[in-house]
C-alpha cells in the first residue's frame, strides 16, 4: 500500500521533476540529454546477464572503481552495466570504465520505467553504491529475481533520526532495504543503523569496509600535478579542493585577510570547486577578495604574481592533490556533511576540514585520530592553521606521514565486498 502510495506521488511529481531537469539544462546543457533513458528507452544494444552497478554522481562512481576493475578481472564472461543520474557521473563512469562498461541513466523511481530498463539488459545482480535505495527499483528486482545488493553501505544517525521522524517513509524504505539480497556496510555502526532500518526481518549486514581506501591513484595524473607543482618553485601549495556555494568566498577572504601580498609570494592557494557551474562564480569570488587569480582552463604557466590558481578542470583531483603541500576539503565549512578525504590522504598529503563531517564522520574521526586531519571551527581558524603549515615544514611533513599510513591501514574492503558478492556471481570467468 505504501509503496502504491509513493508510485501514485511520484507520478503525480514527474512533471515538475522533468521541468527541473530541463531548468538545470539551462546552465548545464548536458541534463537535455539521454532523456529517453530516465523513462526506460535504451539506445545501447542489449545484454544478457549483466552485472549491474549503480552510483548516483562523481564520488560513488569513484568508489566503485577498485571493485569495477577487480569484478572484471575475476568476472570476464559477463557484460558489466553502470547507470547513474548526475552528468557528471556520467562522464566519470565513461572516463574511467567507457571501453569495458555499458553506461546509462537509471530511470524515474517508476515499476513500469525500472522494467524496461530489466527487460532491456537482463542483468544478473544488481549492485548499488553507498545509499541510493530506491523503492520501485529494488521491488522491481526482487519481483523478476534479481538480486540487488547494497555495498559500501553508510547510514549516518542523522538520517536514521530523520526517517525517525517520517514513519511512513522509514515503513517504506525499512520494506525495500528488507528486500536486499545483502548489505556490505563501511563501518559496524552502519551496519547497526541499517539493521534497526530494515528491522525486523533483515538479515545482519556485514562490514566490508570502505572501498574509497582501495582507489588507486592514476600516475599520469600524479605526473601532472608533480609537473604543476615543480614549475611553482619554492612556493608552498594549499589546496581547497571540492568546495561548495558559500565557501569559495569564505576562503578567498579569510585568506586575504590573513596572508599580506608579501607572504602571498611564497605560497600558492589553488581553489577547485566541486560543481562546473560554479567556476565563473569562484573566479569571481576571487579577484573581489583582492586575489590575482589565474584558471587552469587557460593552461599557462603559473605566474609567480598569481595568489590563486582556479581548477576549472573536470577529472583531475588527483593532479591537484599531488601538487598540493597540504589540503582544505571542502563541503565542511557549511552543514554539508564534507567531501572525500580519503583521497587527499592516499596521496599523503595532511587534511584540513571545517566541523560538518557527517558524510564521511567514522574517516574524519579516525583520521583525526591518526594525525592525518585537523578540524577547525571556520574559515578564519581554517588560514591560522595553514599560516602553522606553511611556515613549518616538519610539521607539513609530521601529518602528511600520518595520512599515509591511516590511507594503508584501512584498506581491504575490495575483496571482501567479492566475498559478499561470490554466492550471486557464481564461479569466475565464464559466460553468464
Amino acid at each position: 500500500m505504501l509503496r502504491a502510495l509513493y508510485s501514485g506521488l511520484m507520478l503525480l511529481a514527474l512533471p515538475l521533476i522533468v521541468l527541473r531537469l530541463y531548468w538545470r539544462g539551462r546552465r548545464e546543457p548536458r541534463y537535455r540529454a539521454h532523456i529517453g533513458e530516465r523513462f526506460g528507452h535504451y539506445p545501447q544494444a542489449r545484454t544478457r546477464g549483466a552485472i549491474w552497478l549503480h552510483a548516483v554522481s562523481v564520488g560513488e562512481m569513484r568508489a566503485a572503481q577498485p571493485l569495477v576493475d577487480a569484478m572484471c578481472a575475476q568476472y570476464p564472461g559477463h557484460p558489466l552495466l553502470l547507470t547513474c543520474m548526475t552528468p557528471t557521473g556520467r562522464d566519470t563512469a565513461q572516463q574511467l570504465y567507457g571501453v569495458k562498461a555499458t553506461i546509462a541513466y537509471l530511470p524515474y523511481d517508476l515499476g513500469i520505467l525500472v522494467r524496461r530498463l530489466l527487460g532491456h539488459f537482463q542483468p544478473r545482480c544488481l549492485i548499488v553504491m553507498e545509499t541510493e535505495i530506491w523503492p520501485n527499483v529494488i521491488a522491481a528486482c526482487h519481483a523478476q529475481g534479481v538480486p540487488a545488493v547494497l555495498v559500501n553501505a553508510r547510514l549516518s544517525e542523522k538520517s536514521l533520526r530523520n526517517y525517525g521522524r517520517l514513519p511512513p517513509v522509514r515503513a517504506l524504505i525499512g520494506h525495500a532495504v528488507r528486500q536486499l539480497a545483502a548489505i556490505g556496510a563501511q563501518h559496524a555502526r552502519d551496519a547497526g543503523r541499517l539493521a534497526a532500518l530494515g528491522a525486523p526481518g533483515l538479515a545482519p549486514p556485514s562490514v566490508t569496509g570502505n572501498l574509497k581506501y582501495d582507489a588507486l591513484v592514476d600516475a599520469a595524473f600524479v605526473a601532472r600535478g608533480q609537473a604543476w607543482r615543480a614549475a611553482c618553485g619554492a612556493r608552498a601549495v594549499m589546496l581547497a579542493v571540492s568546495t561548495r556555494d558559500g565557501e569559495e568566498r569564505a576562503i578567498a577572504e579569510a585568506y586575504a585577510r590573513a596572508f599580506a601580498a608579501p607572504e602571498r609570494e611564497k605560497q600558492l592557494l589553488v581553489v577547485v570547486p566541486r560543481h562546473p557551474p560554479r567556476f565563473d562564480e569562484a573566479a569571481r569570488l576571487l579577484v573581489e577578495a583582492g586575489l590575482t587569480v589565474q584558471r587552469r582552463s587557460a593552461d599557462e604557466p603559473i605566474a609567480p604574481g598569481t595568489d590563486a590558481w582556479l581548477g576549472d578542470s573536470m577529472g583531475e583531483v588527483a593532479a591537484y592533490v599531488a601538487m598540493c603541500d597540504f589540503a582544505f576539503v571542502g563541503g565542511s565549512l557549511l552543514p554539508l556533511g564534507g567531501q572525500n578525504l580519503i583521497e587527499v590522504c592516499a596521496q599523503g598529503k595532511p587534511v584540513l576540514m571545517g566541523p560538518s563531517t557527517y558524510n564521511f564522520a567514522d574517516a574524519a574521526r579516525a583520521a583525526r585520530e591518526a594525525g592525518a586531519l585537523v578540524q577547525v571551527a571556520d574559515a578564519d581558524e581554517l588560514m591560522r592553521v595553514a599560516a602553522t603549515w606553511f611556515a613549518d615544514r616538519a610539521m607539513r611533513d609530521r601529518h602528511a606521514q600520518a595520512a599515509t599510513a591511516f590511507a594503508q591501514a584501512h584498506r581491504g574492503a575490495t575483496q571482501k565486498t567479492l566475498a559478499l558478492l561470490a554466492p550471486l556471481l557464481g564461479a569466475s570467468g565464464g559466460k553468464p
